[in-house]
């Protein structure tokens, strides 16, 4: 993280206004030492709760997106309500359900929706261990409450069409080449997909988010179409998972574990190190002056 981001500055900002409201409070009425004790006390609660209420809200806005993204990308995969699905059609709908979800959820919890994205967030120092693992456990609630949602909607047959043992969006390699091969394809597509993400969070991108849901719909799009054919261009562990556990197929299903979380990894570490640079605080300042504090300002 940069050293002063905008945010620390908003903070900032707002723990001196405090200070200072709370040192004119004392000038003109005097409060015991008593009466200072307990308000200290209650704002110190005041932001425990604020505290727990943003937990709970990152781990909702997860769960629910990360259920989104399962029920709206496998509905596409489906053939079975007469339309046809085919690859090009699968691709554009996973594309645009993760731009909704990431507008919807993007500035609440970041919109992860994948472990791998968590990861990657946690080697960024986005993330502490212990709300990564909060990530987590909501990404795989999420996708087994999501296809769980599918299967209550949809007639049975839309689960194994023409007596296929697969079973809807279960994730497979193709037949044509191996577990290692597809584990590789996985790894370096959600690898391409993290640069992206990394790209986002880079410190000199602050100004440029307005776009970023598009941004991601696409780059799903378009990693799907390129290695969908080779691997179902899973690139999420949570994904695969949903459709792997209603369906009972676990076949090949440690691909679509290593692929991405090591792919995510490699590809964090690997853009932190040469590809990240930091703002200069002075160029920070008038950033968070022209762009988060000039709305505030214009409503004041």
């Amino acid at each position: 993280m940069p050293k002063y981001s905008a945010c620390w500055i908003r903070k900032n900002i707002q723990l001196k206004t405090a200070l200072i409201q709370q040192a004119m409070l004392q000038l003109y009425c005097p409060l015991t030492e008593t009466e200072l004790h307990k308000h200290a006390y209650r704002a110190g609660l005041r932001g425990m709760k604020m505290q727990t209420l943003d937990k709970v809200s990152v781990f909702l806005a997860e769960l629910i997106g990360t259920a989104l993204l399962v029920f709206f990308g496998c509905m596409g995969c489906a053939s079975s309500m007469g339309v046809p699905s085919t690859h090009l059609n699968i691709c554009i709908n996973f594309g645009l359900t993760v731009m909704f979800i990431v507008q919807i959820f993007g500035c609440v919890s970041g919109s992860h929706i994948n472990p791998a994205v968590t990861a990657a967030a946690y080697i960024y120092n986005l993330v502490t261990l212990p709300m990564a693992a909060v990530y987590f456990v909501a990404q795989m609630i999420g996708g087994f409450v999501g296809f769980g949602l599918l299967k209550a909607v949809s007639p049975a047959e839309a689960f194994f069409p023409n007596n296929s043992t697969i079973g809807l969006c279960t994730t497979m390699p193709n037949p044509q080449i191996s577990p290692f091969q597809g584990m590789l394809v996985e790894l370096l597509i959600t690898a391409s997909l993290i640069w992206v993400v990394c790209g986002v969070w880079d410190p000199r991108n602050a100004k440029h988010h307005d776009s970023v849901p598009i941004k991601f719909g696409l780059t799903i799009a378009s990693l799907a179409l390129a290695a969908g054919p080779w691997t179902g261009a899973s690139m999420n562990p949570a994904r695969s998972f949903a459709p792997a556990i209603w369906n009972g197929n676990f076949q090949h299903h440690w691909v679509y574990w290593v692929g991405p979380m090591a792919g995510g990894i490699l590809a964090a570490l690997a853009y932190k190190t040469v590809f990240r640079r930091e703002v200069p605080v002075e160029k920070e300042l008038k950033a968070a002056e022209e762009f988060p504090l000039s709305r505030e300002r214009n409503n004041a």
